[in-house]
Order: C-alpha cells, then sequence, then structure tokens
C-alpha cells in the first residue's frame, strides 16, 4: 500500500482521509484541487492537469484524494490501493452545505488561495451543491465497479464515519518515520 486513490462524491471527506492516510503510513499527500485550479479559480487545462497527475503518480509513494473523469486512467494504471467513500447521499450532503457554509463565512483560503463565494455556491451553475446532485450516482457506480472487478486495483467501501475510523485506526501507524505528508 504506497500508492493510495481516495475516491468519492463531492463532500465526502475525500482530502481530509487522504491527508490523515499520508500522515498516518508516512506517505506524500497531493491535493488534486491545487493541481486543476490557479488562483482566481482559474481551471488548469486538461493536458497539463493530465501531466501534473502523471508526475504524480510516477512515483513510488503517493496518497491522492480524488481522480478527475479526464485523467482517472492515470492513477488507476497505478494505484495499489483505492479508498472508496460510499457514504449516503444525505451523508455527504450535509457535510458539503456545512464545509461551504463555513468557509464562506471564515473566507478560509483553499486550492491555491481561491476562497468560496456566495455567487457561486448558491447562484452559479458549477455550484459544488449541485455538482453534487449532478455526479453522485456515477462516482457511486464508478467505486462499486472498482470494488467489484478483479481487473481494477484492490478497492475497500466505506460507508459510515465509524468505517472509516475502524478501519484507519486498523493500519499500521509510521507516523513517527521520516518523509511524513
Amino acid at each position: 500500500m504506497r500508492r493510495i486513490l481516495v475516491y468519492g462524491v463531492t463532500g465526502s471527506g475525500k482530502s481530509t482521509l487522504a491527508r490523515r492516510l499520508g500522515r498516518r503510513l508516512a506517505l506524500p499527500y497531493h491535493s488534486i484541487d491545487d493541481l486543476a485550479w490557479e488562483p482566481g479559480w482559474v481551471p488548469v487545462r486538461e493536458e497539463l492537469q493530465r501531466d501534473r497527475v502523471r508526475e504524480i503518480c510516477a512515483g513510488t509513494e503517493w496518497v491522492i484524494d480524488s481522480a478527475y473523469g479526464i485523467w482517472v486512467d492515470i492513477p488507476l494504471g497505478r494505484a495499489d490501493l483505492i479508498v472508496g467513500l460510499d457514504l449516503p447521499r444525505w451523508r455527504s450532503f450535509g457535510r458539503l452545505l456545512r464545509r461551504t457554509l463555513v468557509r464562506l463565512v471564515t473566507r478560509e483560503p483553499i486550492c491555491n488561495g481561491n476562497t468560496e463565494s456566495w455567487r457561486g455556491t448558491f447562484l452559479d451553475r458549477e455550484s459544488l451543491l449541485l455538482w453534487h446532485f449532478k455526479s453522485f450516482k456515477r462516482k457511486r457506480a464508478r467505486m462499486r465497479l472498482w470494488a467489484a472487478h478483479p481487473d481494477f486495483p484492490e478497492t475497500v467501501l466505506l460507508r459510515s464515519p465509524r468505517e472509516v475510523e475502524r478501519w484507519l485506526a486498523s493500519l499500521p501507524d509510521r507516523t513517527s518515520g521520516a518523509g511524513q505528508a
């Protein structure tokens, strides 16, 4: 378990779990949103995203917190493990809504210093809240396919916060070693 893809629907806790996994297993963690967005919410060109992800996935150790459809083939070809956060819609949407509202109030910087805005959150066609509904079924089906099909890397589906905590606690704790994320 040296190359790990954490996957799930928007708001499921991918980044939090990927960061924790990197720390616990002393593996480098990479935030995918930082690779896909420039300051001012300027999207990175698809080919440049692929190049950035290809460079990370060429390494011997990594944890990434998502796999965008335009380059999902890259980590799938190298991952030792996929951790799918297969949470119910109510839980992931509730987390997303709560996180978004906190970020709107605190103006917490995310991915390359960008901040969430009221307009972008509630009025934009690309709103993460709307994206959650547009992508939920597709992402859930994708995770479940990976778990069921032997041609994909080993896939662990976690369906509740309790399962996440139990699974994480079952992993070796390598925090005392060098190379922490």
